[in-house]
């Protein structure tokens, strides 16, 4: 069963930065697809980020030049650095494995002053 766990949210300013992390189980991480979802309060989901299981990576772009997507394939693990966070990248973060559909319980980003 695929199972997704996300942390590393929080409250931060706005210019601050946050990593985001995905501890995955349940597949063989390294060679699936990952992507980052998040929903801001009172809107849909909406697409943030990819990386296919050859490192390749995507971004919607709103946030392209300010967050990086990445893995350790070996840690099982996703990751989001997050820089020059701004008020309206508010929301609730989702790992996402698209090959399922299966996404985590989300982490909270709050950015404000």
């Amino acid at each position: 069963e695929v199972q997704l766990v996300e942390s590393g949210g929080g409250l931060v300013q706005p210019g601050g930065s946050l990593r985001l992390s995905c501890l995955a189980s349940g597949f063989t991480f390294s060679t699936y697809s990952m992507s980052w979802v998040r929903q801001a309060p009172g809107k849909g989901l909406e697409w943030v980020s990819g990386i296919n299981s050859g490192g390749t990576t995507t971004y919607a772009d709103s946030v392209k030049g300010r967050f990086t997507i990445s893995r350790d394939n070996a840690k099982n693990t996703l990751y989001l650095q997050m820089n020059s966070l701004k008020p309206e990248d508010t929301a609730v973060y989702y790992c996402v494995h698209p090959y399922s559909g299966k996404r985590g319980q989300g982490t909270q980003v709050t950015v404000s002053s």
